[in-house]
């Protein structure tokens, strides 16, 4: 993945899960108004595991996709997943995102999730994306940002743990904190009329589903996902980071424990 950054969650079988279990959790918050007119040919780069393709294709189901990554073995997941769900509006090729297969001004809409952030040249991408997109059509693009995130009860060992998290994907060449930049980056890449709307997850023991789907089964799993690269590169000690573990659990765990992150999406339109 060199020419495009580092995938700091790697692409174990828990990985793949985790994707799912947080598309499952945010779905409605990021996709409710996500809609693409019948005949629509989309184009969605860095497609993983397909967690996201299923909610696209489901909700405009007389729209194709064509979707692509880097991973041969995520590109199988996906395949699998689409096929489980019986959807025939979808297709998949592997490719790099800086060197598509396809002709220039050949897609109606682009559509990318969680791709941004692990990419050193986000607006080299970007551009990419827009040459394969119509005069008229729309991208976008939503990311998280890490730098949102805040929960209660914290300590110093959760907290630190947490920026393990974006400390080993930046030394990684990516950016974690890259949805407050989504606005500048769409427009320093030639898109027009770009608006970007944050999407903020809160959680308590009022909203056990997100104190469960999104916290202990996305957010925690993602952190614990760094471990041994945080240790070898001495940004804790193993006490400390296992400890930092548990107090992240508590949050999900204790009667008042709260969660916060926000989410960004952001689209723009082609001149």
């Amino acid at each position: 993945m060199s020419t495009t950054g580092t995938y700091v969650h790697g692409y174990s079988e828990r990985e793949f899960e985790r994707l799912r279990d947080q598309a499952d959790s945010v779905r409605s918050l990021l996709h409710h108004d996500t809609r693409y007119p019948p005949g629509s040919r989309v184009l969605e780069p860095g497609c993983g595991v397909g967690a996201q393709t299923i909610t696209l294709a489901k909700n405009s189901p007389a729209a194709r996709f064509v979707c692509v990554d880097i991973s041969a073995e995520s590109l199988e997941q996906a395949k699998a997943f689409a096929a489980r769900e019986g959807l025939s509006n979808v297709e998949f090729h592997q490719a790099d995102i800086f060197a598509l297969p396809f002709e220039e001004e050949s897609f109606d809409h682009v559509f990318l999730c969680y791709v941004l952030e692990h990419l050193r040249e986000p607006v080299r991408a970007l551009a990419a994306l827009g040459n394969v997109l119509k005069p008229g059509g729309s991208l976008t693009a939503i990311e998280g940002d890490h730098g949102s995130c805040y929960f209660h009860p914290e300590s110093e060992e959760s907290l630190r743990a947490w920026n393990c998290l974006i400390e080993v994907q930046a030394r990684l060449g990516g950016n974690s904190l890259i949805g407050r930049q989504l606005f500048p980056l769409l427009n320093e890449a030639g898109f027009r009329e770009v608006t970007v709307s944050p999407r903020m997850v809160y959680g308590d023991q009022g909203r056990p589903d997100v104190m469960e789907g999104f916290v202990r089964k996305t957010i925690i799993p993602m952190v614990e996902g760094v471990r041994e690269q945080a240790l070898e590169l001495g940004l804790m000690e193993r006490p400390a980071w296992e400890k930092g573990i548990r107090d992240l659990h508590a949050v999900a765990d204790r009667a008042n424990g709260t969660f916060c992150y926000t989410f960004f999406k952001g689209v723009g339109v082609k001149s």
